[in-house]
């Protein structure tokens, strides 16, 4: 899943792709480097990120989905918690619903079962603008794996089927350090709740406290929890730089595939 944040102040690269044609270039370049999703958002929800009104974040991202479902070959997801904002990219041709509050947003559960689209629930402690002040958990992973198991059961009561569901530990929303390499550790445990993980790693600050590298310099580290993850169970991962993460993921691919084979070859007659 390429990152496409039509935003002017998203932590990584907020501003970069606010105007239009630089998105669609942008969208089209991390496509032709191998992306199989492109998630567009409209509102940074970086840790004190000003909040964007339903009308702002609609105009931001809905000429964008629309462009991106003519152009490109791959399905466009839309980054958003406003009810209003998931059926307007709806219309505009979005077939994921990737939303950081995981539909608790008033009218948000409402507006995902009529619109019959998959959606990722993803976990986050407290409000973006004021998560990582004082996060605090018992165990973290047995949290959040409550957390996402309640949302489950809350869409399938309102008739969301399983099936159409996806799960974000929500690495970095309303956590520490501690607790981030918690979840990435025990990354399996949260892939036997059921529906597919979803990560998003990439650029966080977790990885600038882990290497004391700055945004523009964590490629290396990011790298690296992408590959844990997905050994440790991730179906999909949310990242800005997808042509060196495409690379290291057929590494990972190939060791799996080889490990596969080896019980078979093994039993071979020499």
């Amino acid at each position: 899943m390429g990152v496409l944040n039509v935003t002017p102040d998203s932590f990584s690269d907020g501003g970069d792709f606010f105007a239009r044609d630089t998105a669609l270039r942008r969208a089209e370049q991390m496509v032709a480097e191998g992306a199989d999703i492109i998630d567009v958002g409209g509102e940074s929800t970086r840790p004190g990120a000003d909040a964007v009104s339903m009308q702002d974040e609609r105009r931001r991202v809905v000429p964008v989905i629309e462009a991106l479902a003519r152009r490109l070959p791959v399905p466009v997801s839309v980054d958003t918690s406003k009810p209003e904002v998931m059926r307007a990219a709806a219309d505009a041709g979005a077939s994921l619903i990737n939303d950081v509050r995981a539909l608790r947003a008033p009218g948000a559960l409402a507006a995902a079962v009529s619109l019959g689209l998959p959606v990722c629930l993803m976990h986050m402690q407290g409000e973006p603008r004021t998560m990582q002040e004082s996060p605090t958990y018992g165990d973290v992973v047995a949290e959040v794996g409550n957390f996402l198991k309640a949302r489950i059961a809350a869409c399938l009561a309102a008739g969301l089927p399983g099936e159409r569901l996806l799960l974000d530990p929500g690495f970095g929303f309303g956590k520490r350090l501690a607790h981030n390499l918690a979840l990435l550790a025990r990354l399996p445990e949260l892939a036997e709740i059921g529906p597919p993980l979803l990560v998003g790693i990439s650029r966080k600050s977790m990885l600038g406290a882990i290497t004391g590298r700055p945004v523009a310099e964590r490629l290396p580290a990011g790298l690296a929890a992408a590959v844990l993850a997905a050994r440790s169970g991730a179906r999909i991962l949310r990242v800005h730089d997808v042509a060196p993460t495409v690379d290291a993921l057929k590494v990972v691919a190939a060791v799996a595939a080889a490990t596969a084979q080896a019980p078979a070859e093994q039993g071979e007659p020499g």
